[in-house]
């Protein structure tokens, strides 16, 4: 019997600057799995290129001239766009990554890092990890706003803030089962307790309720 193939991971990459986009494009076309489906320097011919077609994953840089990164996620997501979507950037404000975390992207990759790394970047985020910078992370959870009385939600255990803290940083369950010296159905165990605690069902969505509800537990831990 012949063999089936996988169907690549389809592209999109936004960026005004156009040597970039070349550039990129050309590396992740060479990667087995990638397809570059387009490429775009303005958030309309994104648009038009979501509309058209299927995309599995925007690599979206946060500033495109006189629009930028929020103004895609909020015009994506009206437009029914449900896709992955990977912030790669030169630099961006921690709280504007809150921001956009609290949109729902999968994760901020910065541009001084090389291409092999972009494609592990966006490998993770296809199998539901994410993929974030550490020093951004840390700018976006801190300063913690206080809660108010009878407002805070129930504190994070230390397990918890541990394997939160796998997550933020892309680790795979057995990855953080090394790190902090349990088992990884342990790791599961805990994840499936985060899931219960914040009504959520992907990491993703973790890492942006959790940035929403437990900004002073996570600054605690760090």
């Amino acid at each position: 019997m012949p063999e089936t193939r996988e169907r690549a991971v389809e592209i999109l990459l936004v960026d005004d600057h156009a040597l970039f986009r070349e550039s990129v494009s050309r590396l992740l076309g060479a990667e087995a799995g990638f397809h570059v489906a387009a490429h775009c320097a303005t958030i309309e011919e994104a648009l038009r290129t979501l509309a058209a077609g299927s995309v599995d994953i925007v690599l979206l840089d946060f500033d495109l001239g006189q629009r930028n990164g929020m103004d895609f996620m909020r015009l994506a997501r009206q437009s029914g766009f449900e896709g992955k979507v990977l912030v790669v950037t030169a630099g961006i404000d921690p709280r504007r990554a809150a921001e956009l975390i609290e949109t729902g992207i999968a994760g901020v990759f910065m541009k001084h890092n090389s291409a092999a790394l972009l494609a592990s970047a966006i490998r993770d985020v296809m199998v539901g990890r994410t993929w974030f910078d550490q020093d951004l992370i840390r700018g976006a959870l801190a300063p913690a706003a206080p809660d108010g009385p009878g407002g805070r939600p129930s504190r994070l255990t230390q397990r918890e803030r541990d394997v939160l803290s796998g997550v933020f940083e892309g680790l795979a369950n057995k990855q953080i089962a090394g790190r902090i010296g349990v088992s990884e159905s342990s790791v599961k165990a805990t994840l499936q307790q985060l899931f219960a605690k914040t009504g959520v069902r992907t990491r993703s969505q973790l890492v942006r309720i959790a940035l929403e509800r437990y900004k002073s537990d996570l600054d605690d831990a760090g």
